[in-house]
């Protein structure tokens, strides 16, 4: 029995412990590099930070102060957007890019886990170019790939991978797809103008009482108009919580684990 208890406890301690090696915290890995802030001040911002954390395996691919500012004046669910084409479902290192076998491999990114992405929005293209030259792009027919690697900022192997690119990705469509909410307020008016149009039948006295009345049903038939601004975009759903995030339950599960078998011993 006391054997049995042994082997369990030290179950239970790799468990706790493996899990503690593989937790990051991409905030205070950038939080080094000056050079990033600003793209770290975005990260928190856009609550991508704790997707990027409730995940075991992922790459960030991000730009310096001086490259982030050509998506900065975005609305901030345009940026989430863009910024979330900037992490990678996978993890690679600039070692293990150098080693694909293919001159373009499609990578998946977080935005395609949203839901959002349409005409591959969601995948980028990696391209081995001469001599070890290494860019990224959109996959989205027609985009441009000038995004190149820079260098690799800092990795934990085989969990995170953070890369930096010499200027950020913007996927066609990504942008303006995402500030379309902001601009459904304009079509309200729309309503207004037939209403405007609609009293000149009632400004036509010589007409006979009966034409009048014909007229005054005439307005019945125009009102459904409005119910055009029913066909506005619903609001963007949110991102789907990473499936990942039940691995912090896993820690606390060997936790309590191990306090039941110490409490046994």
């Amino acid at each position: 029995m006391d054997s049995k208890a042994s082997s369990l406890l030290c179950l239970a301690l790799f468990l706790v412990f493996s899990s503690a090696v593989n937790a990051f915290n991409i905030t205070k890995m950038l939080s080094q590099y000056s050079d990033f802030s600003n793209f770290n001040d975005l990260l928190t911002q856009t609550h991508l930070a704790g997707e990027i954390n409730s995940r075991q395996t992922i790459t960030v691919l991000v730009v310096d102060n001086g490259a982030i500012g050509s998506i900065n004046g975005k609305p901030t669910n345009a940026i989430k957007d863009i910024l979330s084409n900037h992490i990678i479902l996978d993890y690679y290192d600039e070692a293990k890019l150098n080693k694909l076998t293919k001159k373009s491999t499609l990578l998946t990114t977080l935005y395609q886990s949203t839901g959002q992405a349409q005409n591959q929005q969601g995948f980028l293209n990696c391209t081995i170019l001469g001599q070890g030259e290494i860019t990224f792009g959109s996959a989205v027919k027609g985009a441009s790939h000038d995004s190149k690697l820079v260098k690799s900022v800092t990795t934990q192997p085989y969990n995170i991978s953070v890369l930096q690119v010499s200027q950020a990705i913007v996927a066609p469509g990504i942008d303006s797809k995402a500030s379309t909410p902001g601009q459904a307020p304009n079509k309200a008016p729309t309503p207004d103008s037939n209403e405007s149009e609609s009293p000149e039948p009632a400004a036509a006295p010589p007409k006979k009482k009966s034409d009048d009345e014909d007229e005054e049903t005439t307005p019945v038939s125009s009102p459904p108009e409005p119910d055009s601004t029913a066909d506005d975009d619903a609001p963007a759903q949110a991102p789907a919580n990473s499936g990942s995030s039940s691995f912090g339950f896993f820690g606390v599960g060997a936790f309590m684990g191990l306090a039941s078998l110490l409490a046994a011993l």
